[in-house]
């Protein structure tokens, strides 16, 4: 038998342990925060769940008080009337031919820069007077909970670092409206159908809806009024109608 061979210990360098030391130290805390963030995650899927739930419940309690008020006001032999909307869908149809300047300003402040752009409008006193202004290269109405939804979930984007950027997770939304206590989808269709108090940011969020012509185009009709049988100004309710054309 030969000599055994006797291995001294290797001393390792000082500097190698301290790296081996930090590469722990640091795979430790990003463990740490995946285990936080998942945890998080979690908690606001049941917020967000909630959330939704409590909206349908809000959406059918609205549902029911408008079918009950109907039947009470027949009841008496009275006419019922709807409250004034809160909120239009306002779609451009005409481009920028022969155009004055103060409607053309007000197209550009409304965000419709051309021809089927679609905006959420708050209604007040001061965007009644501008739509009147405007009225001959719009039509709008007041969107049911349907439209909004559709609209939102079909051809919604959002604005992010002027980038239209798609709404294909709740994060995009929770990272520019968080701060209004907006996470979801379902929190943006809430905040705009029921004009809430973040409207504002929630609706300027919103990348103006690109629409499609409706079936057959913009015809002639568009230089009449919905009324006289033309295309612009208020449809009221039947904006939902035309929601479904273009949507």
């Amino acid at each position: 038998m030969g000599d055994a061979v006797v291995f001294e210990d290797v001393e390792v360098p000082e500097t190698l342990l301290k790296k081996r030391k930090q590469n722990e130290k640091a795979r430790e805390e990003r463990l740490a925060k995946a285990a936080v963030a998942r945890k998080t995650a979690r908690a606001k899927r049941v917020v967000i769940f909630k959330r939704a739930e409590s909206y349908v419940k809000e959406y059918l309690e609205q549902e029911k008080e408008e079918i009950r008020l109907k039947r009470a006001a027949r009841a008496a032999g009275d006419f019922y009337v709807p409250a004034q909307p809160k909120v239009y869908f306002v779609i451009r149809i005409r481009g920028i031919n022969e155009i004055a300047p103060k409607p053309r300003k007000i197209l550009q402040l409304l965000r419709l820069l051309q021809i089927n752009n679609g905006v959420f409008i708050k209604v007040t006193k001061a965007t009644e007077q501008m739509l009147r202004l405007v009225e001959p290269y719009v039509t709008y109405g007041e969107p049911n909970l349907k439209s909004v939804r559709e609209l939102i979930y079909k051809r919604g984007y959002g604005k992010v670092d002027k980038q239209r950027v798609p709404l294909s997770n709740n994060q995009v939304i929770e990272e520019a409206l968080g701060k209004y206590d907006i996470l979801s989808v379902e929190d943006l269709v809430h905040e705009i159908f029921t004009v809430g108090p973040n409207f504002k940011q929630a609706s300027n969020f919103l990348w103006p809806f690109k629409l499609s012509n409706p079936t057959g185009g913009w015809r002639t009709r568009k230089f009449k009024h919905y009324v006289q049988g033309g295309d612009f100004g208020n449809r009221e309710t039947n904006i939902n109608k035309l929601i479904r054309q273009v949507n």
